[in-house]
C-alpha cells in the first residue's frame, strides 16, 4: 500500500497535485490543514483495488505450504481431521479488520472531499454573484453619467420625483421608460400621466356604502384605524340610518381603546359590540347578519409582530365574507409602509385608506407603495373631524398634490454627480416584479 502525502497552500490546489500524480480516479484517505497549508493523504486507484479484492484477500489468508507426508503415516490418520494451522484464523481476521478500516476511512476521505469541494464550489458562486452586482452598478453608474450629458432634462425630472417622496427604483424605472424628444415640462406630464393609471381608486362610495358587507379596518397601532371607522359608520347613518348599521370593536388592550368608539356610537345612536377572540367575534357576526353593514375597529398590531397572522385568521375565519382595509400613515417612510403591506397582505385585502394626509411632508411615498403593491385605494383621511375629513381617492389630485409638497431641500437635494450613483444601486424591472406590473399605456 503506497500511500501518499501532499500539502499545498488551499485544498484546490493539493487536490490539482493529487490529480497529476495519481490521476482522476485516485482515492483520499484525509483532508487537514497542518501549519497553515492544507495536507492530503492519498492512494493510487491500483493500490486500493489490490487492497479490497477479494481474490487478493483469499489468497494471503491461505497456509503456507507445509512437507509432504509419507502414505502410510496419512493412511493411518485419514481418519483424524487435519487441524487448520495454528496461524491461518489470525491472519484472515487481521486482513478482514484491516480492509474493514480502510474501507471506512477511504469513505470518511470521500465525504471530507466531497465537503470541501462544496463548500468551494459555494463560496465561488458567491463571488461570481458579487462580482456581477458590482459590474452592473458600474456599468450603470457610466450609463446614467452619459445620460445626463445627452438629456439634462432627465436628471431634473429624476430630482422632481425623488424630492415628492417617490423610491429612486420607481423613479429610475420611469425615467428609463421616458418617450425620447421630450423638454423638462412634458416629461414631467408623462410621469404625472403614468403614475396616476396605475393608482387604482374606486369610482365611487357604492362599493361600500350601497353594497354593504362586513368591513374590518386593520394596520398598526395609531395610523387612525378608529377614527377611520367612525368616519365610514357616519357616512353609512347618512346613507341608510343607524339600524342598518352596527359596530364592532376588537381593542380591548389599549386603555380607553373601545371607549373612543363607543363616544363615536352613541353619537351617531349606533351601538357598539366589544370582542375578545375569534369565538366572540363569530357569535356577534351571527346576530349582527341581517344589517346591512357591520365595520369593525380592530386592534393595532405592529407589522413586525406574529400576531399580524392571528388577526389575520380571526377575520377569515368567522364563516363570513370580512373585506379586509389597510390603513397606511402617510406619514411613515417608504421600507416601513412596504413592510406593512407585506405583513397585512392576503386573501380577504379589498383596499387601503390612505390617513393622516393632513400631517404628511410628502406623499410620494404611500403613492409608490401603493402603486407598486396594486392595492385598491378606498379614501383618504385629511383630518379629525369627523365626517368630514374623509375623502374618494382622487387620483389625479393625489399626483399633482405630492410633486407641489416638497421636503426640506437639504435633505433630498441630489448633485449632478450623485445621481448615477444613487441611480446603479437601484434595483430594476428585471429584478423587481413590482416594477414590471407598472403600466406605462
Amino acid at each position: 500500500m503506497n500511500v501518499k502525502k501532499f500539502t499545498a497552500a488551499t485544498s484546490r490546489d493539493a487536490l490539482r497535485k493529487v490529480r497529476e500524480a495519481l490521476g482522476p480516479d485516485a482515492v483520499i484517505l484525509s483532508n487537514r490543514p497542518v501549519d497553515g497549508v492544507v495536507e492530503i493523504l492519498a492512494l493510487a486507484s491500483d493500490d486500493v483495488a489490490s487492497i479490497s479484492s477479494p481474490a487478493h484477500e483469499s489468497e494471503m489468508a491461505q497456509p503456507r505450504p507445509s512437507l509432504s507426508i509419507p502414505p502410510d503415516t496419512y493412511a493411518n490418520r485419514r481418519a483424524a481431521p487435519t487441524p487448520a494451522p495454528a496461524y491461518a484464523a489470525p491472519e484472515s481476521f487481521d486482513m478482514s479488520m484491516m480492509a474493514s478500516h480502510m474501507s471506512s476511512m477511504m469513505q470518511q476521505a470521500m465525504n471530507q472531499a466531497k465537503d470541501s469541494a462544496s463548500a468551494e464550489m459555494s463560496g465561488m458562486m458567491n463571488e461570481i454573484r458579487a462580482m456581477r452586482g458590482l459590474m452592473e452598478s458600474q456599468l450603470a453608474e457610466i450609463a446614467w453619467g452619459t445620460t445626463q450629458q445627452r438629456e439634462p432634462q432627465k436628471a431634473g425630472v429624476l430630482r422632481e420625483m425623488l424630492a415628492a417622496g417617490f423610491s429612486a427604483s420607481l423613479s429610475r424605472y420611469l425615467i428609463e421608460k421616458l418617450p425620447a424628444g421630450k423638454d423638462a415640462a412634458e416629461s414631467l406630464r408623462w410621469i404625472k400621466t403614468v403614475l396616476a393609471r396605475n393608482l387604482t381608486t374606486i369610482s365611487n362610495e357604492d362599493e361600500i356604502l350601497e353594497k354593504g358587507g362586513v368591513f374590518a379596518l386593520v394596520g398598526p397601532t395609531g395610523v387612525g384605524k378608529t377614527t377611520s371607522t367612525a368616519k365610514l359608520a357616519a357616512r353609512c347613518v347618512m346613507r341608510h340610518g343607524p339600524e342598518k348599521l352596527a359596530l364592532i370593536t376588537t381593542d380591548a388592550y389599549r386603555i380607553g381603546g373601545h371607549e373612543q368608539l363607543r363616544i363615536y356610537g352613541k353619537i351617531l345612536g349606533v351601538m357598539v359590540h366589544s370582542v375578545k377572540d375569534e369565538s366572540d367575534l363569530r357569535i356577534a357576526l351571527k346576530e349582527l347578519r341581517n344589517k346591512h353593514t357591520v365595520l369593525i375597529d380592530t386592534v393595532g398590531v405592529s407589522q413586525r409582530d406574529q400576531n399580524v397572522a392571528e388577526q389575520v385568521a380571526m377575520l377569515s375565519e368567522t364563516g363570513a365574507d370580512v373585506k379586509r382595509l389597510l390603513c397606511l400613515n402617510s406619514t411613515s417612510t417608504n421600507e416601513t409602509l412596504n413592510e406593512v403591506v407585506r405583513a397585512y397582505q392576503g386573501s380577504g385585502l379589498a383596499g387601503c385608506i390612505m390617513t393622516k394626509l393632513d400631517e404628511a411632508a410628502s406623499i410620494g411615498n404611500v403613492l409608490d407603495v401603493v402603486i407598486r403593491q396594486k392595492l385598491n385605494l378606498f379614501y383618504v383621511s385629511n383630518g379629525q373631524r369627523v365626517p368630514e375629513d374623509l375623502h374618494l381617492a382622487d387620483r389625479n389630485m393625489l399626483v399633482d398634490r405630492a410633486f407641489r409638497l416638497k421636503r426640506d431641500a437639504a435633505a433630498t437635494q441630489f448633485s449632478d454627480a450623485e445621481l448615477p450613483l444613487l441611480m446603479a444601486n437601484t434595483s430594476t424591472a428585471r429584478n423587481d416584479r413590482s416594477l414590471r406590473e407598472v403600466s406605462l399605456g
